[in-house]
């Protein structure tokens, strides 16, 4: 088993990335541009976590966290739009924008715990 599989929140963006990839493949009024950027910015939150998980130096791991919090703010942004343009229902729009909040606020807390550690 690789470190970055223990992780609750890897797991939490895990799921996260699934229920994005197919509301994104439900919704197909959704323009391609919006699609893909939301697809990557949710896919870079799970690899940024599994990849900071296996650097040995908290810096670099401190790093990849931090960019992984990052795209779990353009998500957030990216469901607000669509949320306001009506391409989500409210229940979409409500479950993802807590599932990208509660990720926010572990990240947020990893992130805290390794910089007290340098």
């Amino acid at each position: 088993m690789f470190p970055y599989e223990r992780l609750i929140v890897y797991n939490k963006a895990f799921d996260n990335q699934r229920k994005v990839m197919l509301m994104l493949h439900q919704y197909k009024s959704i323009p391609a541009y919006v699609k893909n950027q939301f697809g990557r910015a949710s896919l870079s939150i799970m690899l940024n976590i599994a990849e900071g998980s296996g650097r040995t130096r908290i810096k670099e791991r401190k790093n990849f966290l931090t960019i992984a919090r990052g795209s779990t703010f353009e998500c957030a942004a990216i469901t607000d739009l669509l949320f306001a343009q009506e391409e989500i229902s409210y229940e979409n729009y409500s479950k993802l924008k807590s599932e990208f909040e509660e990720i926010s606020k572990i990240l947020y807390v990893m992130i805290k715990n390794l910089s007290s550690k340098t």
